[in-house]
């Protein structure tokens, strides 16, 4: 399991509480690394550096990528190219309207109508929602979305990848 911008880490320690091995990555992996020592963790800034999580050259790929609250665009086609084959992508993140009720309410971290949706074709959805949320009010996309069993993903663009692990 991948939790990308990984934060204190409550994803990593959910799934590694029931027995799934986990790798977090963030630009501060301090707090998850206290939470959750049996995590794998890469300290990266994946918004300006190449994509860290590679094998060979390749996107390496993950069972399951989680991302909450978090929404950097020009990642996006690297978190979909890693989800193995039968794996599964939940994405949740702010949506357009966030800005009446506060914060984050930049367009650039706001998603757009439909645009997780639009992002996720290469997976097959499985749910998806985009709306208000309440408590604490807020408007989000979601998305739970397999890749087939039997499908491979795209070989990544050069360049993406680069090691480095802490």
């Amino acid at each position: 399991m991948l939790d990308v911008a990984c934060g204190s880490g409550r994803h990593l320690a959910w799934f590694a509480e029931r027995g799934h091995p986990v790798t977090g990555i963030d630009r501060d992996i301090e707090r998850a690394g206290q939470g959750v020592p049996a995590a794998t963790l890469v300290r990266a800034d994946i918004e300006n550096e190449a994509w860290p999580l590679c094998d060979g050259g390749r996107v390496r790929q993950f069972g399951a990528v989680v991302v909450t609250n978090y929404l950097w665009r020009p990642l996006l086609p690297t978190l979909i190219e890693s989800v193995a084959p039968g794996g599964v992508l939940l994405y949740e993140t702010f949506a357009a309207g966030n800005e009446t009720v506060g914060r984050p309410a930049r367009p650039d971290f706001l998603l757009q109508p439909g645009e997780l949706l639009r992002t996720c074709t290469a997976l097959d959805v499985v749910a998806y929602e985009n709306g208000y949320l309440p408590d604490p009010p807020r408007f989000v996309q979601r998305i739970a979305a397999i890749r087939a069993p039997n499908e491979g993903a795209q070989a990544p663009e050069s360049g993406r990848c680069s090691l480095w692990v802490e």
